[in-house]
């Protein structure tokens, strides 16, 4: 059965797009316009101007295309919609956003302290991993996808914790803790591992766990968080299965496979450029060879 049935409005979210144009539209208008009524800004370069883009346009893709709606349908679309918006957006977010923006932003007096404190790498593993492994609980899945409002807020929580989660490993902002050389390697590998038990129990359950995925009434119902009410009151459709061949399970499996997979390539990325960065500082603290030594005659006269 083809998505169209939904409407326009469930397969591209018109107010979401809104909210992404405003949000590109005050960055340009805050770190171009305006910078100059704040003190130590920066000329805005045009990597960070990329990366925002980049970052924003992803978020639209996986929150307001109709990858959002497949996201409610199969649990594959699910998890690869997870892993973007938790583990590959944030760390482009913070990269695109200029330090002086982000130095006004978290050294306000509310904001300090909180940032300061979920920042601190064991706290930023165990929050973001804890709060990502608790929400694939059956029972807290179900029960969070069926009410639209508890469902908006622990996404947002989620992100704020994956902001907090890349924090130490990509902010370049002075006086902030950063990681450097093997603490960073051990936090990539940490992350890794603390994401792993949540993977093996979606892709080694017997069965499919999450009845908002296998089951009718509560699908119908957690349908609601994308498509409007009276949309779906008109059509006649009784489950997921109408959307695809995939039985419940293997959809289930092939959705905690790809998230692991995902992560790996992006742990991977950051680790690489970790000991690219290693590489080049060590190459760069070389002391120089002595020519004299290197030109030496090896038979010198007596």
């Amino acid at each position: 059965m083809p998505l169209s049935i939904f409407g326009f409005r469930a397969l591209w979210s018109p107010y979401f797009m809104v909210f992404i144009l405003i949000l590109l539209a005050g960055y340009f208008y805050l770190t171009v316009k305006k910078r100059h009524q704040f003190k130590d800004s920066e000329p805005l370069k045009v990597s960070q101007a990329v990366l925002f883009l980049i970052s924003m346009l992803l978020l639209y893709v996986i929150k307001g295309s109709p990858v959002d709606l497949m996201a409610h349908i199969m649990f594959t679309f699910h998890m690869v919609q997870m892993a973007f918006l938790y583990l590959v957006i944030p760390p482009l977010l913070i990269s695109g956003v200029p330090n002086w923006v982000w130095k006004h932003v978290i050294e306000k007096p509310f904001f300090n302290g909180i940032f300061r404190f979920f920042t601190k790498p064991l706290i930023a593993l165990v929050m973001f991993n804890g709060l990502f492994s608790i929400y694939h609980i059956p029972m807290v899945m179900d029960f969070v996808k069926l009410n639209i409002f508890l469902h908006a807020f622990y996404t947002v929580v989620l992100f704020i914790f994956a902001i907090f989660l890349w924090w130490p490993l990509v902010n370049k902002l002075p006086g902030q803790y950063q990681l450097h050389g093997l603490k960073k390697v051990g936090y990539i590998l940490g992350d890794g591992v603390l994401l792993t038990p949540a993977c093996g129990l979606i892709i080694f359950a017997p069965e499919a766990m999450y009845a908002t995925y296998t089951d009718g009434e509560m699908w119908m119902k957690a349908m609601e968080l994308c498509v409007p009410g009276a949309t779906l009151a008109g059509l006649s459709i009784s489950g997921p299965e109408l959307f695809t061949n995939m039985p419940a399970r293997e959809d289930q499996q092939l959705g905690g496979v790809l998230m692991k997979i995902i992560q790996e390539i992006v742990l991977a990325t950051i680790l690489a450029k970790v000991f690219f960065e290693w590489y080049r500082k060590e190459a760069a603290d070389v002391d120089p060879i002595d020519e004299s030594l290197v030109h030496r005659d090896p038979h010198p006269t007596d």
